[in-house]
């Protein structure tokens, strides 16, 4: 991508999330946020379908930061509580995009991509898991429960004491 390419998507998702902030996504409009973002509507589609396009390309953006955030997803194995701490700092660390992308109708959905990411993961690791009720359940617990004890408490609670606190009770469950 050259420079102008790169200033133009900024220009773009900056403006997305700016609307998004004031509104749902269903009521923001491309002729809005292109004049927002100072293009064309024409400049717009050759860079997204759509407005859920963009919110789904900033969407994968966020997934990937949480996932990059964990150091070794097979801790969910071996250390589940190293992995419940590094998932949780990285939701914490996207806290902003989230409640901008995933508020309202689409809560579930980020929760839902990053266990799906990770089970992928580890099945590819670990073929046999696959059926394993057991892990799948913990898994699932790890996984959203981390998401939503955080997403639920993070504006109440010290960041770090919330963190450990998950982190805990996490580890009391999952032994």
């Amino acid at each position: 991508m050259d420079q102008r390419e790169i200033k133009t998507k900024r220009a773009i998702k900056n403006a997305f999330l700016m609307l998004r902030a004031q509104k749902p996504i269903e009521k923001i409009t491309i002729r809005e946020l292109a004049a927002l973002a100072e293009i064309s509507k024409a400049t717009f589609y050759l860079h997204y379908q759509d407005i859920y396009d963009l919110s789904e390309q900033i969407g994968k953006e966020v997934l990937t930061n949480i996932l990059n955030s964990i150091s070794k997803p097979e801790n969910v194995l071996e250390k589940p509580d190293v992995f419940t701490r590094e998932i949780t700092t990285g939701f914490f660390s996207q806290i902003n995009l989230i409640q901008l992308l995933f508020s309202g109708s689409q809560a579930h959905i980020l929760p839902d991509l990053v266990d799906s990411s990770i089970r992928e993961y580890i099945y590819r690791l670990k073929p046999d898991y696959t059926d394993n009720m057991q892990f799948n359940i913990r898994l699932s617990m790890l996984i959203k429960g981390s998401f939503y004890a955080f997403y639920d408490n993070y504006h109440k609670y010290d960041n770090a004491a919330l963190i450990d606190e998950i982190c805990a009770f996490l580890g009391q469950c999952t032994r």
